[in-house]
């Protein structure tokens, strides 16, 4: 209790000394608050994102991996090259629809759905235009993969994409508000029935109405044609991407209708044609209870014989790890910020503690010559210094959390428009991919990304556990130069030679 009642005496004896300590660990608190609040935020938005994210996931083939095993071995000759990869990729197919329910039986797959996909022209209907190219979609030799065949397998581009889902719950656009029904009804739920739902404006075009027939047709075999029967009419806020050039891109040329009737066509096409056969192409989708569970997923789905040709990926995390990048970058920058301020903070400490022992050095030798203990001389130093820094830093930690959330919100929003304008650009002025990664890796594509520019907390108990943590470092830091000289010191020569 002596020392500590000694140790506040000093404190008050010494304002000028200490007030400049002070001034020097509150800038030191501050600035290690509003880093550490910060980098807090970002864990947590990260942490309370993932596990409120509606997480799916797909599995497709890794071209990824395939390109870059040709690049760390390539042939000799460019030509064999392009032929090894064109092998390579002729040899990889995609999933049948029963491989990929093999897959859904990983115990961390708590749903599964999945859709087929064709495209089509129609001889009854126009299609929406998407651009003035469009109209040279079919001259072009716009192709599509074929199901279950190799890269090399293609056939015509048609005017329509039809797709055709498991259940209800597959047509996410539908379920997330991008798309409504605004006239009829759904097609019937695992029907073979040949319905379908149809986009506003393809039926304000063609002067459609609900229980009209569309005639579509092979677009390889024009004589091969299918009637559809229009059940409903929905309207999208998807935008039109008038850059791919191909009307089957325009979501107003989006046909809907149940997996079972959109492949009784394919079965059908195909027992009629081999060559000429309608292609299609199925997608898997995987839904997941939270992170950890699509996280286990990969693995548990090689066990149950997944290629290492095919990946796992899932759009809803990878854009969502896309809307954190203008967070994380801050967080960096943060880190960098703190390690900077604890080095000069810490050298500046340690410097000016030590030339007030110097000039202490006679207070020293008195109490060392009437019996006081080194240890508890230096205790009591350390405990000034203790003192002092932990007010000051207390100090700097109130300002750093009442400004944290105004200040990291603003530099938020800078750090958001620089990651979209670098990103919309590109390194060389060409059109950006959010977050570099390949389209099979998860990557949200040429969607626009919604960045994370605004959080509502930052400092919390976890902070000021940290910023005590910091007191104490600096504490010892500072202080131990200056034990160091304590216990080195003789009493009697420091009475004998007082300067």
């Amino acid at each position: 209790m002596y020392i500590i009642k000694n140790a506040l005496r000093n404190i008050t004896r010494s304002k000028g000394r200490n007030i400049l300590i002070g001034c020097i660990a509150l800038v030191i608190g501050l600035s290690a608050c509003l880093a550490l609040s910060i980098r807090q935020a970002a864990v947590s938005e990260r942490e309370s994102g993932l596990s409120n994210l509606n997480i799916t996931a797909s599995i497709s083939m890794d071209r990824q991996s395939v390109m870059e095993e040709l690049r760390q071995n390539p042939p000799e000759d460019s030509e064999d090259t392009r032929s090894s990869m064109k092998e390579k990729m002729s040899g990889m197919k995609e999933l049948s629809l029963d491989e990929l329910k093999t897959y859904a039986k990983a115990d961390s797959v708590k749903d599964f759905y999945y859709t087929q996909s064709a495209s089509l022209n129609a001889s009854s209907i126009d299609a929406v235009s998407t651009s003035s190219a469009s109209s040279n979609a079919d001259s072009q030799g716009n192709n599509m993969p074929m199901e279950g065949k190799g890269m090399g397998g293609m056939q015509n581009q048609g005017d329509f994409t039809v797709t055709g889902y498991s259940s209800y719950a597959a047509m996410t656009a539908f379920s997330d508000g991008t798309a409504t029904l605004r006239e009829g009804e759904l097609f019937t739920e695992g029907s073979a029935a040949l319905e379908c739902v149809i986009n506003k404006e393809l039926a304000t075009l063609n002067d459609i109405a609900i229980n009209d027939t569309i005639t579509f047709t092979n677009p390889s075999d024009e004589e091969e044609s299918y009637k559809i029967k229009v059940v409903g009419i929905y309207t999208t806020t998807s935008a039109t991407d008038a850059g791919m050039g191909m009307n089957s891109m325009d979501p107003a040329n989006q046909i809907y209708m149940s997996y079972e009737a959109l492949n009784s066509i394919a079965e059908k096409s195909a027992a009629s044609s081999s060559d000429n056969a309608l292609r299609t192409q199925t997608r898997g989708t995987y839904v997941f209870e939270n992170v950890e569970a699509y996280d286990t997923f990969e693995a548990q789905a090689r066990k149950l014989g997944l290629s290492d040709d095919y990946t796992v990926s899932s759009s809803d995390v990878a854009a969502y790890e896309q809307s954190l990048v203008p967070l994380e970058n801050l967080s960096t920058y943060a880190g960098y910020l703190l390690a900077v301020v604890l080095i000069i903070g810490g050298v500046i400490l340690v410097v000016l503690n030590i030339y007030h022992i110097r000039e202490r050095k006679y207070e020293i030798g008195v109490l060392a010559a009437i019996g006081m203990n080194k240890k508890k001389i230096a205790l009591q130093f350390i405990c000034e210094i203790f003192i002092v820094t932990l007010i000051s830093i207390m100090l700097g930690c109130g300002i750093g959390a009442a400004g944290s959330v105004p200040l990291t919100n603003t530099l938020l929003q800078s750090q958001s428009a620089e990651v979209s304008t670098t990103q919309e650009t590109g390194p060389f002025g060409n059109a950006g991919e959010p977050g570099g990664r390949g389209m099979n890796k998860g990557q949200p594509g040429n969607q626009k990304v919604s960045y994370i520019e605004e959080i509502s907390s930052a400092t919390n108990g976890r902070v000021l556990l940290e910023l005590g943590g910091i007191a104490i470092l600096l504490t010892l830091l500072s202080s131990g130069m200056a034990v160091m000289t304590i216990l080195r010191y003789e009493p009697l020569k420091i009475l004998s030679n007082r300067e």
